[in-house]
């Protein structure tokens, strides 16, 4: 199997983790938070923060290693386009990571913990902001897999 198809292959299936990865997040970060779900939460939040790594890794690979070469990548918009919005998505997650590990401690200190209303509103919004982002990528991808 050619090296580039297979660096396709991992690229797609890492790509589809991660938003499986960021949909599991979004159903879980919502009023009503507690218990073994901050948990959870948190243990989903580190995956999707791994699995980002790998799309990274993954991705760096296929430019260098793939058919394309790096030379279409640098001279391509729409690839430039991709890595902003993955750049604006990684850093839009840095608020709800932080506050979903403080309430990690939060709940080992105190079972009974939950986070307020507001702090869960605030950090879905950055969600909602992600899923914009997110929805970018594959646009770019298609605009550049159309040359």
């Amino acid at each position: 199997m050619p090296v580039d198809l297979i660096l396709t292959i991992a690229h797609h299936l890492v790509v589809f983790s991660l938003v499986g990865l960021f949909a599991a997040e979004f159903t879980l970060l919502r009023p009503g938070l507690e218990g073994a779900r901050i948990g959870q939460l948190a243990r989903l939040d580190a995956a999707y923060g791994a699995v980002a790594g790998l799309v990274v890794v993954v991705g760096v690979l296929r430019v260098l290693f793939g058919a394309a070469g790096w030379e279409y990548y640098a001279a391509t918009h729409a690839f430039w386009g991709k890595m902003g919005a993955f750049l604006i998505v990684r850093l839009l997650t840095i608020p709800p990571t932080l506050a979903i590990r403080q309430w990690q401690a939060a709940h080992r200190a105190d079972t009974g913990f939950s986070p307020d209303a507001a702090a869960i509103r605030r950090n879905r919004r950055f969600l909602h902001i992600q899923a914009g982002f997110l929805l970018l990528i594959p646009i770019f991808a298609a605009i550049m897999a159309r040359g």
